[in-house]
């Protein structure tokens, strides 16, 4: 038997902009909120324990001490990677440089409060 990621949780100092701009960029729904400030997101009708991992943005007031170890990395499904890449800077998404020759084939962005992420070249199939 083996296991399989269910949920990541992030932490937020605002879960509810991360929440949104990450619904945007995946095409994720709210699923649910706790009373502690936390809102999971995730494929619409899936819930959590589905094919894809769900989102959790809990809330934090602890600065990031660094970069990050971990980073999500994600393709377009619908569109080329140009297209995309000007989608999600509409969406709030800034270039973020973490040491790139500029030969790569992949940006590197952050989302509203910083964490980086890749947008690749490869166009993938939606789920």
């Amino acid at each position: 038997m083996a296991c399989r990621i269910t949920e990541l949780v992030i932490d937020a100092a605002d879960p509810e902009r991360l929440a949104a701009f990450w619904s945007e960029v995946l095409g994720y729904a709210e699923l649910g909120r706790d009373d502690d400030g936390s809102i999971e997101i995730g494929p619409p009708g899936a819930g959590n324990g589905g094919p894809q991992p769900t989102l959790l943005f809990s809330p934090s007031d602890d600065p990031r001490p660094g970069k990050l170890r971990l980073h999500i990395d994600v393709n377009p499904t619908d569109r080329d990677q140009d297209a995309e890449l000007e989608r999600l800077l509409a969406l709030g998404a800034r270039p973020a440089d973490v040491g790139q020759t500029g030969a790569e084939s992949w940006h590197v962005l952050a989302d509203p409060e910083g964490n980086e992420f890749c947008l690749l070249r490869t166009r993938v199939q939606p789920l």
